[in-house]
């Protein structure tokens, strides 16, 4: 879970946190335990509290530069942390609004590797797999050159700097006529296309996706041509998660992973805060513990009969503050069926842990 205890005080410390607030002591994540550890110095090395003790630790050296707290185990002569050897290209970090920029983008995409080790899911990077490996290019916008597209090719993911402005990010939202647009978001749904080529094209699994998501050999660019000239077909609630779902297949499918990832982990934090939601007027209905794990094999069901009720209750806070609605999308029944789909792609398949 993203929700830790510093093993040296106690101290609830966060995902992101480099040190405790409470008694300062050094943290660094281990991505293999998928924890948040508090660390002893030992030389030029760590010990982290939540490890063994013979083993030691070195920061990842994107550290340094402060947008990265995960830990290598030595004696690895890796440079980069797991997450971090997934970057084939990140901006000139020497101009400062780069640099923040670039910050937002590591926190969002290190809380998708999170979600990808916790569902034990492959992740080969380009030095493991040249061709296919999983990589990220954060690209700034630079003058006489064409604009930067987020997007996925191959294994690559391209996410513009300019999703880290809120204020560009929020417009691009409203011009698009998106319920929904964050960096998480985006890591989210490109790399659903990534694994539709890993577990789906490349996994046996072509011809149950296609029963249930389309045919994806359907022209693509004709699909988005169409999408974005004539909108979503009226009826798209009933079948898709979103009206960009109803583009392609390939848009489907990785806006329903994309929503996967989202329950899952979001229920997640519901767990480790211990929710339940219980509404005194519902005599029972729209009741939910969340007193699982939402990251192990089960039936989709569960995760879906724990999430309504939750989405209802933070809606519904979120309405009070006069703020948009947490999570403004409809599960319905064929919904529900894709992403029972997704789930069992993604328990089913044997890609090793690391």
């Amino acid at each position: 879970m993203k929700l830790f205890k510093c093993q040296h005080c106690g101290q609830l410390v966060y995902f992101e946190n480099d040190h405790c607030e409470n008694c300062s002591h050094q943290l660094g994540f281990l991505p293999v335990e998928t924890t948040l550890s508090a660390l002893r110095p030992d030389g030029a090395s760590w010990i982290a509290l939540a490890a063994d003790p013979a083993d030691r630790y070195r920061f990842c050296a994107n550290a340094g530069l402060g947008a990265c707290n995960w830990l290598i185990p030595e004696p690895s002569d890796e440079t980069l942390c797991l997450a971090c050897r997934h970057n084939r290209m990140i901006p000139d970090i020497s101009l400062p609004e780069n640099l923040s920029r670039w910050h937002k983008l590591e926190r969002a995409k290190h809380r998708l590797v999170y979600s990808l080790l916790r569902l034990g899911l492959p992740l080969a990077n380009r030095a493991d797999d040249p061709d296919h490996g999983l990589a990220f290019e954060f690209l700034a916008v630079v003058p006489d050159t064409p604009k930067v597209m987020t997007g996925h090719d191959n294994g690559l993911i391209t996410v513009a700097l300019s999703e880290a402005d809120d204020a560009e990010r929020e417009r691009m939202r409203q011009q698009m006529g998106e319920a929904y647009r964050t960096l998480l978001g985006h890591f989210r749904h490109e790399v659903g296309h990534h694994y539709w080529d890993v577990l789906v094209r490349d996994g046996g699994r072509l011809d149950t996706c296609r029963a249930l998501f389309g045919d994806d050999r359907e022209d693509y660019a004709e699909a988005l041509k169409r999408h974005y000239e004539q909108g979503a077909p009226p009826d798209w609630r009933e079948h898709f998660v979103s009206a960009y779902a109803s583009a392609h297949p390939w848009e489907d499918f990785a806006e329903t992973w994309a929503h996967y990832l989202h329950i899952v982990d979001t229920l997640e934090m519901g767990a480790a805060f211990g929710l339940r939601i219980g509404p005194r007027i519902a005599e029972g209905a729209l009741a939910a513990a969340l007193d699982f794990d939402p990251y192990a094999p089960g039936e989709v069901q569960r995760l879906v009969d724990a999430w309504l009720p939750l989405v209802f209750a933070v809606n519904s806070l979120n309405r009070a503050m006069g703020q948009p609605d947490l999570y403004p999308f409809v599960l319905t029944p064929g919904v529900v069926r894709k992403l029972d789909f997704i789930h069992h792609l993604v328990h089913d398949q044997n890609g090793p842990r690391p």
